[in-house]
């Protein structure tokens, strides 16, 4: 299994599975004619059942997976989403949360324990949740909280019918969305794809596609004829269906949705001329989906465009829009920060917390925060300091 000499090399039973998907993968490319879409392809690493990256068993995030989302720092990001949530939750009581793409059960596990600290008792918490390992992971946590917080709490197979009132919360989920892959040619735009090279796989500019060109028309617009030859980068034809689909849970409430992203115009700037793929595999960062499939995950920044556009599609509103930095500090961060520690080394966890929260070379600035909402009011705090719903 060719492995980059910057990255750790997988032995025992984790090279046996890598090796397991690559054939699967190998075999997809054959059925398909020697050409693969690079959507199919990072479905199939990702989601081809018993085998992709979140379908097996691996460990996945904290320490020994291959890396770390906010809310596994500690407890300051879902002790922020309370606050934030609070002004909804005290008009709205009777809401429910759904969670999307939970990870280890570490956000469900802070953020009901802190509500309660606020005054509210969520009444049911649904976490949907695709990969069979992660839903035992959370179940294992949850099941650990004091009290009555666990009672409160359920697991999902698929989207329930709509409930009159809720909120719904997903935290890294949409980067994790398979893409498509395109490059600007000088008789348009073609899709790119995935051929079979030897023992691995490559890119090869596939046929004209008239349905990827006029979806890539559509988004850019104008900005199109600014991008020079050479140009690639990446389009997720299913997020529209995606966020129509979570927001139909509710008919009304608020959506939170946090992840890796910009507002398209920066997205397709001429100078990001060679996409945002990004993959993670035992703590180290790359960009290339080829290297480890199935051991590794493998995700695409999001146009936070495109998910405000699905959202007035579906009748929504865009209520708020920021970095994650800006979002923690008005929903007060720094209170939460300011309070007691247990001892100087709690003290210490808490400041570096906030700084990998925070700091525009960590997450604070590539992260930002989307609120949609319809029908409520108050809509969610965090968005006074800063809100960059002006740049969508």
């Amino acid at each position: 299994m060719p492995v980059s000499a910057s990255l750790p090399a997988p032995a025992g039973e984790a090279r046996e599975h890598g090796e397991r998907v690559r054939a699967h993968l190998h075999a997809a490319i054959a059925d398909a004619g020697g050409w693969l879409d690079f959507e199919r392809f990072m479905s199939l690493a990702l989601y081809a059942p018993g085998l992709g990256y979140y379908s097996a068993g691996a460990t996945k995030l904290g320490a020994g997976g291959d890396f770390v989302t906010a809310p596994e720092l500690g407890p300051l990001f879902a002790q922020s989403l309370a606050r934030s949530l609070a002004p909804v939750l005290a008009e709205h009581p009777d809401a429910g949360i759904v969670e999307f793409g939970a990870g280890t059960g570490a956000l469900a596990a802070e953020l009901l324990p802190a509500l309660a600290a606020l005054g509210f008792a969520v009444p049911d918490y649904a976490i949907l949740e695709t990969s069979a390992a992660l839903k035992a992971r959370q179940q294992t946590r949850i099941a650990a909280l004091p009290g009555d917080h666990a009672s409160r709490v359920r697991w999902l197979d698929r989207l329930p019918p709509a409930a009159p009132v809720g909120i719904v919360i997903a935290n890294e989920v949409l980067d994790a969305l398979p893409v498509r892959r395109f490059r600007v040619e000088a008789d348009g735009v073609r899709p790119l794809g995935v051929v079979r090279d030897g023992d691995s796989f490559a890119w090869r500019i596939g046929d004209a596609d008239a349905a990827l060109a006029r979806e890539v028309e559509s988004r850019l617009g104008p900005e199109l004829a600014a991008l020079p030859t050479g140009y690639e980068s990446e389009l997720c034809a299913l997020m529209p269906a995606w966020v129509a689909s979570a927001l139909e849970l509710f008919d009304s409430g608020v959506a939170l949705f946090v992840d890796y992203g910009l507002p398209r115009r920066e997205y397709y700037a001429p100078e990001r001329s060679g996409g945002t793929l990004r993959c993670h595999y035992r703590h180290h960062a790359h960009s290339d989906p080829f290297l480890v499939p199935g051991l590794q995950d493998i995700t695409a920044w999001v146009d936070f465009t495109t998910v405000a556009e699905a959202a007035v599609a579906a009748g929504w509103e865009v209520a708020g829009f920021a970095t994650q930095a800006h979002w923690l500090l008005d929903s007060g961060v720094l209170e939460v920060v300011a309070a007691p520690a247990v001892d100087a080394r709690a003290e210490a966890e808490r400041a570096r917390e906030l700084r990998m929260l925070t700091m525009p070379g960590e997450m604070g600035e590539r992260f930002r925060v989307m609120a949609l909402s319809r029908g409520v009011d108050p809509v969610p705090a965090g968005f006074g300091l800063r809100d960059l719903r002006d740049r969508l």
